[in-house]
This record gives structure tokens, C-alpha cells and sequence, in this order.
């Protein structure tokens, strides 16, 4: 019953919709009594041979009424109440979405895909469950049941309504302790079916390297043991479930059987008539609804309960970057970036340490360093993914944290080292940022990302679907049209994570020449391995260890001893080495 207690602020908000519910399920619950009042009225009529036709009709006419109004409000009813429940449901999953988004890399590491869509869709699917037909229960077994009670005691005989109502403590208590147990055996059910999940989208993402690894038996047999071990929680709460209907049917039989031998012995010895026992047997066939009802509400309860605590725990954690107030002005600004040391979470040693560089508008800036030397962290950081310990970043000299994160991240296009493409057209997959886009729009951004002319040579052109993750493309495509998708944003920070790394050179050449013709009055920012991509960089950044070993331009790097020397000779030996190695092969 807690559940409602949390969701009380929804209920007060959509007050009008509960209450209009309940009202009518009030009406509905009276309507109800007057069947077996007439069912009672024209058995003594016809036993005593009192009736007259006139009267019979009236009273079958008033009972097929009454299932004609109750047909009616039941509809309206459903209405109002499953449309606030629905509602919730909307609700809930915008702000489950909104919080994901505002999430940060440390939260991804804590909570796994598959978790998270459990929540997304199960748990809320058991929350908006238990608001609609766990208040219809609620309300519905309330009110029936007290009707009945009254009308019982009151109009036949409160002493057999007391004797048949003996079992029923008994049930109650029954139901709540199986109510405390399906409460933590569904939530340990929900936990296995996220693991569940969890295991499928791993599976279904990494099938080609399962596949090229011949590790699908493997799998196989983990994805059984999960399936196993969801498979036996789940039968632990059926086990808890199953309790519920057994334990009322019997208490509701034992009621029976208790109403029918006291009411016997009444009308045998003439203090009830036997009208009067047919109506309190129908009466208290109307019981058996509240009866199941309340034990099906207690079950929906503690699931939408065990459901929401998983949802709410989620809501309830705090972005680790908490967003700014301050809104940027329209104009073009300086990017200045000055790091005296940033450690990642939980980490002793700094990843970063006395960075410092300014980048002005239509600058380009090169990232490059050997693997693990803070170039990504250095990129995080522009993008405000974390905080900096020691030091800050500022654009138009407003350090990043007092800025609106919307606001900073709407003047970035980023392009990452692993381009993620959506099972949709390419030109959808272009225009994602801007899907208002016009087709010559996303072709000039395709024709920068020097990506146009083999899009024209897919199926459909443009309108090819590209499958879940770009299956469809190589990885050269993929990353030309995640350029193109940044291009189109004509954003005025472009960021560049070796986004070059999966295209040829003279590919890269021209990509760079359109760029640096792009971006005149832009900031770019280019991290790469292949450090051709970095040659018409006004500056570039060496980073070792999480440090600057040197900076300059490409042909000051090139002029004095060090890492970038090195590199670069032993990139451009190794592509010599490549296009020898193609001259000699043979051609048949």
C-alpha cells in the first residue's frame, strides 16, 4: 500500500480524473445492490403468489436497466482512470529519458544497458498497472464490499452476516503475508530479468565477433544459466502468487457454507423468509469480487511497489556535472583551456596535468600522443562530461560549470572514435541534429565529408537504410557520414576524435582541405594517431603521460628532435612500405 503514498503527488495532480473515477465506481457499486433486492422481492412475490405481472416486469425492467447504466458508467469510468494511469507512464519514461541524458560516463559504468531498459519498460509498466487497476481495485472492493456489508446487516440480518463473514480476518491476515513476501521475491525477479537483458544485448551486439570466435556454444550455455536463473525467481513469486486465489476461494466457500446453514436454520424456524435468504446468498456472491479484488490488489501493489523503489533509486541520482545558469552570447568566442591537474573518479593519479592552450575562432587545434596520453580525456573535459579538480576551461571567458549545459554543448558537433549510425536512412542519419534539414543541406554536408559520391552508389542513394549500427557500411562510411552528420549542425566548436582513422589518405587530404575551408570562421579540434591529419593544424598539442611534451606547428615538430619526429617518419615508412607492397602484387 506504500506505492500509493508514493505516488500521491501524481493522484493530487490529477485529482479531477481519480475523483471522477471514483465517483462514478461509488455509483456503479450501488447500482449493483439493486439486483438481488429484486431477485428477493419477486421470490417472495412468486412463493406467496402476490405478484402480479404488472410488478414482475417492473422489477426485471429496473434490473436490465441498471445493467444498461452500469454498462455505461463502467465506460466512462475506464476512460478517466487509465487515461491519468497512461499518462503517469508517459510521464514516467520522459523523466526516466531525461535522466539518462543527463547522465555522465561515470553512470554508464554502474548501470548496464539491459538494466536500464527493464526499468525503462517493465518496472514502469508495473508502476502505471498498479496506479489504474490497483486504485480500480482499491476503490471498487471498498466500496462494494461496505455496500454489501451494510445492506446485509441492515435489511436481512447482521447475526448471519457475522457468521458468514467469521473466515474473513483469517484471509486478511493470509494476504498480507503472502503481500510482504511477492513484495521482495518480484523485486529479486525483477533484478534477474534486468541481468536477462543484459545478457541478450550483448549477445545480439557482439554476434559477428561471437560468430568469427566460434564462441556461439559459449554463449549459448551462459545465456541458458541467466535464463535458468530468471526462469526460478520468477517461479518463486508464481508460488507467492498462487497462494492468493486458493487461500480466498476457501475462505469465501467456508462464508458460503456458513450463510447457508445459519439461513436455513432461520427460515426454518421463520426469522428470515426464504426471499430474504436467496437475496443475502446473492449479496454475498457479490463479496466474492471484493474478496479477489483486494487480494489482486495487493499483489499488483507490491509488484508496482517493488517496481517503483527500482525506478526511483535511478531518478534520484544526481548528474555528477550539475548544469549552470548562465546563457552564452551569440557572437563567435575564445576557447580558453587551462588544467593544472584532473584526476578521473576514484583515481589516485592525475589524467591530466598543466594543459594550457587558447584556441580563437577559424583556429585549428591537433591532439596527438601515444595511446593513453589524455588526448579522449582532454576532449571530455571541453565537452564537460566531468569537472576539473585543478583549473578550468573557459569560453568567452565564462568558465564552462556557470554556463547552461544545453547552451555549451549546442555550440560543439562532436564526432567520436566509434561512430554510432541509427537503423535508418542515410539521410536521416545526416540530418539527425537537424531534421529539418533540406536535401542540397545534407548533400553539401556529404560533399564535405568527402562521403557523397558513395552514397550515390548505395541501392537507394540517400534513402538506402544503413541497418542497426551502420551494418550496411564500412567503417571509412560510417565515420564520413558521422562528419557530415557534425558538418550540418554547422556548429561553431567542431571536435574530432580520430574520427580520420578509418579512411586512406588522399581521402583524409581532401576531408581536411574541406574542412579547414569549413571552418574559417570555426574552432576545430582534431585528435588523431595518423598524424597527417593534424598537418594544417595551426598548433598542436604532444601529450605523454597526461602532459604536454611539446607544441607547435607540423613543421616545427618536424624541425626538432621528439615523439612527433619520430611518429611521423615512421608513419610515412610504413606507407611507403604499403604502396610497394601493392606495386608487386601481381595482377591477373
Amino acid at each position: 500500500m506504500r506505492l500509493f503514498s508514493q505516488l500521491s503527488w501524481y493522484f493530487k495532480r490529477e485529482w479531477r480524473r481519480y475523483l471522477g473515477a471514483v465517483l462514478l465506481l461509488i455509483v456503479i457499486a450501488l447500482l449493483q445492490l439493486l439486483p438481488p433486492l429484486a431477485v428477493g422481492k419477486i421470490v417472495d412475490g412468486v412463493s406467496r403468489n402476490g405478484m402480479g405481472n404488472d410488478r414482475l416486469m417492473m422489477w426485471i425492467g429496473a434490473m436490465l436497466m441498471t445493467a444498461i447504466i452500469v454498462y455505461l458508467l463502467r465506460y466512462v469510468w475506464r476512460v478517466l482512470l487509465f487515461g491519468a494511469s497512461y499518462h503517469l507512464a508517459v510521464e514516467l519514461r520522459e523523466d526516466f529519458y531525461r535522466q539518462l541524458s543527463r547522465q555522465h560516463p561515470a553512470f554508464y559504468l554502474r548501470h548496464r544497458t539491459g538494466d536500464l531498459i527493464a526499468r525503462a519498460t517493465n518496472d514502469v509498466d508495473r508502476v502505471v498497472f498498479a496506479a489504474g487497476e490497483g486504485v480500480l481495485t482499491l476503490v471498487d472492493s471498498l466500496v462494494m464490499g461496505m455496500a454489501v456489508l451494510v445492506v446485509m446487516s441492515t435489511q436481512i440480518s447482521w447475526q448471519l452476516t457475522l457468521l458468514a463473514l467469521l473466515p474473513m480476518p483469517v484471509m486478511a491476515l493470509m494476504i498480507k503475508r503472502y503481500g510482504d513476501r511477492l513484495h521482495h521475491r518480484f523485486k529479486s525477479a525483477q533484478a534477474a530479468f534486468s541481468s536477462l537483458n543484459d545478457q541478450t544485448q550483448e549477445s545480439l551486439s557482439s554476434i559477428r565477433m561471437i560468430k568469427a570466435f566460434g564462441l556461439e556454444d559459449s554463449q549459448s550455455a551462459q545465456f541458458a544459466a541467466i535464463a535458468k536463473d530468471t526462469g526460478e525467481k520468477n517461479l518463486r513469486v508464481a508460488r507467492v502468487d498462487a497462494r492468493f486465489d486458493p487461500t480466498i476461494y476457501i475462505a469465501i466457500a467456508l462464508s458460503n457454507l456458513l450463510a447457508i446453514g445459519g439461513g436455513s436454520w432461520m427460515v426454518w424456524h421463520g426469522s428470515m423468509t426464504l426471499g430474504q435468504l436467496t437475496s443475502f446468498v446473492m449479496y454475498l456472491g457479490l463479496m466474492i469480487w471484493p474478496m479477489l479484488a483486494l487480494a489482486w490488489m495487493f499483489n499488483i501493489v507490491e509488484r508496482g511497489s517493488a517496481a517503483w523503489s527500482r525506478i526511483r533509486a535511478l531518478l534520484a541520482e544526481a548528474p555528477v556535472v550539475a548544469d549552470g545558469n548562465k546563457v552564452l552570447p551569440e557572437q563567435r568566442g575564445l576557447l580558453q583551456i587551462a588544467i593544472r591537474e584532473f584526476c578521473y573518479p576514484g583515481a589516485h593519479r592525475p589524467a591530466l596535468r598543466n594543459v594550457n592552450v587558447n584556441i580563437k575562432p577559424g583556429q585549428m587545434l591537433g591532439l596527438c600522443g601515444p595511446t593513453g596520453s589524455g588526448k579522449s580525456t582532454l576532449l571530455s573535459l571541453i565537452q564537460r562530461h566531468f569537472d576539473i579538480d585543478q583549473g578550468g576551461i573557459r569560453f568567452h571567458n565564462l568558465p564552462l560549470p556557470q554556463l547552461r549545459l544545453d547552451a555549451w554543448r549546442s555550440r560543439l558537433a562532436v564526432v567520436s572514435q566509434t561512430p554510432f549510425l541509427f537503423s535508418d536512412s542515410v539521410a536521416k542519419n545526416i540530418a539527425l541534429g537537424r531534421p529539418a534539414a533540406t536535401q542540397s543541406e545534407i548533400e553539401h554536408a556529404a560533399q564535405l565529408a568527402n562521403v557523397h559520391e558513395d552514397i550515390l552508389r548505395l541501392p537507394q542513394g540517400y534513402e538506402t537504410e544503413v541497418g542497426e549500427r551502420g551494418v550496411m557500411l564500412s567503417g571509412g562510411q560510417k565515420q564520413r557520414i558521422s562528419i557530415a552528420r557534425a558538418l550540418l549542425l554547422n556548429a561553431e566548436i567542431l571536435v574530432l576524435d580520430d574520427a580520420l582513422s578509418a579512411v586512406d589518405g588522399r581521402t583524409e587530404h581532401q576531408i581536411l582541405h574541406n574542412l579547414r575551408r569549413w571552418g574559417e570562421e570555426r574552432t576545430i579540434i582534431i585528435s588523431a594517431h595518423r598524424l597527417s591529419a593534424l598537418s594544417e593544424a595551426n598548433e598542436i598539442l604532444v601529450l605523454q603521460h597526461g602532459a604536454i611534451a611539446q607544441r607547435g606547428n607540423h613543421e616545427q615538430l618536424l624541425a626538432h628532435d621528439g615523439w612527433y619526429r619520430e611518429m611521423y617518419r615512421y608513419q610515412q615508412l610504413e606507407a611507403a612500405l604499403d604502396d610497394d607492397t601493392v606495386q608487386e602484387v601481381p595482377h591477373g
